[in-house]
């Protein structure tokens, strides 16, 4: 049986870590990045769902090279705050990959559990180069050496919400990212 869900806490209650303006710039940064990195060339896009569609989103508009996306799904978390350390692939990639300059993109890089298992499963398909872009990166959880490519943000190890970032689905649509407290107030 499905654990309940947790309890509804407003987002006003919480600490704003990076504000939406914050967060634009920040995309806009990273793709200028990539296209100077990738210029004359197509990259293929993969980002893993759901927490990394609205940085995928932003950041394929930031891009000014050919690009293309595709889309992963992992399962690590459930309905936790804290990774279970097992990653179960949910949903492969559409399309082949091979020969194909390829960055994953991820909303978060954390234990690094979920993105060295990408990373492993997507070098199988043999593309001509495999970077990866996160818009946050919390290397205090490092559980395992991986490193992004491309990060927009180093942040502390606290739970956050927004951006595509969710807990236990709820909070995904908020346009910046939020410290989901500790101890939610009335509960």
């Amino acid at each position: 049986m499905a654990s309940p869900l947790p309890a509804f806490v407003s987002p006003d209650v919480m600490d704003v870590l990076l504000s939406k303006e914050q967060i634009a710039e920040r995309v806009q940064a990273i793709g200028h990045q990539i296209s100077e990195d990738y210029e004359g060339q197509s990259i293929v896009l993969i980002g893993v769902l759901k927490g990394a569609a609205i940085f995928l989103a932003d950041l394929a508009r930031a891009i000014k090279v050919d690009n293309t996306f595709d889309f992963v799904a992992v399962s690590s978390y459930g309905r936790a705050r804290v990774s279970s350390g097992a990653v179960k692939l949910i949903k492969d990639i559409d399309n082949p990959i091979e020969g194909k300059h390829v960055i994953l993109v991820e909303d978060i890089l954390d234990t690094g559990l979920t993105l060295s298992y990408l990373r492993g499963l997507m070098l199988q398909h043999k593309p001509a180069s495999l970077k990866i872009a996160t818009c946050l990166d919390k290397p205090e959880r490092r559980l395992v050496p991986i490193e992004a490519d491309y990060a927009c943000f180093k942040i502390p190890n606290k739970f956050v919400i927004g951006y595509g970032m969710d807990y236990a689905e709820r909070y995904r649509g908020i346009p910046d990212i939020r410290i989901y407290p500790e101890n939610p107030p009335g509960h």
